[in-house]
């Protein structure tokens, strides 16, 4: 059986009809898209996806930071700058 990510689902029939009314019914959470009810994908507002790409790029700039944390320092003034 297939793991539903999402606490609202709704078929593809459902989600043509009204997709306002299902975004608005999720209260900003995600929402999966059942077709022959197999998730298909999801769907989630703007402000949540917007907070998910901030979170990504924060953990890809934590792993570059970390990789570069043994690497020997240089000094520099900020005059030289």
């Amino acid at each position: 059986m297939q793991r539903i990510f999402a606490d609202v689902a709704v078929s593809v029939s459902e989600l043509k009809k009204n997709p306002t009314a299902v975004m608005t019914g999720a209260a900003g959470m995600p929402v999966a898209v059942l077709n022959h009810n197999r998730v298909m994908g999801y769907m989630v507002p703007a402000e949540l996806y917007e907070a998910m790409m901030e979170r990504l790029d924060d953990l890809e700039l934590i792993q570059l930071a970390k990789s570069r944390a043994d690497e020997q320092s240089v000094a520099v003034s900020l005059d030289d700058l």
